[in-house]
């Protein structure tokens, strides 16, 4: 992954066994030319880029994971990892991530419900 993102292409990284990340993925469709699709169920996510997510959406990565995940239940629960640590995490469990993350440009949303993508969209025409 680049450290800038092509402004003109929509990064989505979704989980394609989910209803989530299935509607993510058409709603990217319906509003990018070009998507640039992260499939965590057949790819892997560099820290590099991990960290530029979560940078971008402004949250912590610990911020990013599904609790209720029965994973992280038995091995995450009432773990207190530092930064680094949860980077780790998210890097080696990506299945982990409680909803599809959609990048465009420098903007980034967490996709919780998955229609929340199209605020990309949205400022993008504020915008001209």
């Amino acid at each position: 992954m680049p450290a800038t993102l092509n402004a003109k292409e929509l990064t989505l990284v979704y989980n394609s066994s989910t209803s989530e990340g299935k509607k993510a993925l058409a709603f990217a469709y319906s509003i990018a030319p070009k998507v640039n699709r992260q499939d965590v169920s057949e790819v892997a996510l560099s820290s590099t880029f991990v960290r530029q997510v979560v940078k971008q959406l402004n949250l912590r990565p610990k911020d990013l994971l599904n609790r209720a995940h029965p994973y992280y239940q038995q091995h995450l629960r009432g773990r207190d990892l530092d930064m680094e640590g949860w980077l780790h995490v998210l890097t080696h469990n990506p299945y982990l991530l409680r909803a599809p993350i959609a990048l465009q440009g420098d903007r980034a949303v967490l996709c919780e419900p998955a229609s929340l993508i199209y605020t990309l969209g949205e400022r993008k025409a504020k915008a001209s």
